[in-house]
């Protein structure tokens, strides 16, 4: 299914004049010359590590405006992957509705293999880990913290980057700087972190809490720390409208929950593909969130 049949949504790309480099879980990467690469936001979802049968019509398009808005918010913090160049100019003529809102040209970076998690709340596994250990990845937390508390300050939790079907394993700071090295290492947190506390004040500003996040970094030539890949969406992060969070209790979130929730309800269904078919209900009201977090994220200043 391609963008050809936009109402329906694009499950792949079908790109022929460029090398395609692989698929991943949302997105396709095609090879421009020897270093550029073209990346496509299809509206693929995956679940539990698993990729529904079903796109989530604009999802591609909403996760690709949203990312380049905070690429463009973020500037002077770290250097990023764009480049500017027009995806459409990169396809043959036929293909150009496939990148049309959801391609960017990106520059080639060798990507570090990890990746650089922040926290500023206790959710998912680290509310898990703070329950066995009293600590999140190796970083000590007071006691007494309950589910969705604020922590104290952000923290840096970096995690493996898993093969695709499998989890990302949180690991402590020493592991990371172990595999890339100390001076690096201290080099991707401080960015993560400097890059969280600028998304997460203009979030807040627009009533949208960032629970977490992910990001991405990769090397130049020079061996610049780049930022690169997607950066603060809904795939890659834990939203909360701020008006509904509350601490001892999971917060709603603006991203693929329904879906989550929908999956637990089937009988039998042990978390392993095939994915289990989405009902429409489940299918309209996750982009519903998506376009939600997008539209208030990147309203205008009053």
């Amino acid at each position: 299914m391609t963008a050809n049949d936009a109402s329906a949504g694009m499950l792949e790309s079908r790109i022929s004049s460029l090398p395609l480099l692989g698929r991943g879980k949302v997105r396709d990467l095609y090879a421009v010359g020897d270093d550029r690469l073209l990346m496509v936001a299809t509206d693929r979802l995956s679940a539990f590590d698993v990729i529904m049968a079903e796109p989530i019509p604009g999802k591609g398009e909403i996760l690709t405006r949203m990312a380049l808005f905070w690429f463009d918010r973020l500037r002077g913090v770290v250097p990023d992957h764009l480049t500017g160049v027009d995806p459409e100019a990169v396809v043959a003529p036929d293909e150009r509705d496939q990148v049309r809102g959801r391609g960017m040209v990106v520059r080639r970076l060798r990507p570090l293999p990890v990746e650089a998690v922040v926290r500023g709340y206790l959710i998912g596994s680290g509310w898990a880990d703070y329950q066995r250990s009293g600590s999140v990845c190796g970083v000590s937390l007071p006691a007494g913290l309950r589910q969705a508390d604020r922590l104290p300050e952000p923290i840096f939790t970096p995690a493996t980057k898993a093969e695709f079907g499998e989890h990302d394993e949180n690991i402590p700071f020493e592991a990371m700087a172990d595999t890339i090295g100390g001076d690096l290492a201290r080099r991707v947190r401080e960015a993560s972190l400097a890059l969280y506390a600028r998304a997460a004040a203009h979030a807040r500003s627009r009533g949208i809490i960032i629970a977490d996040t992910k990001f991405e970094f990769g090397l130049d030539d020079d061996d610049t720390l780049t930022l690169m890949d997607e950066v603060l969406t809904p795939d890659s992060s834990r939203f909360w409208p701020a008006a509904s969070w509350q601490p001892g209790m999971s917060p709603p979130s603006f991203d693929k929950q329904f879906v989550r929730d929908y999956l637990e309800t089937v009988p039998g269904w042990n978390k392993q593909p095939p994915a289990p078919p989405l009902p429409r209900e489940v299918i309209e009201r996750t982009v519903a969130k998506y376009r939600e977090a997008l539209e208030l994220l990147t309203a205008e200043d009053a």
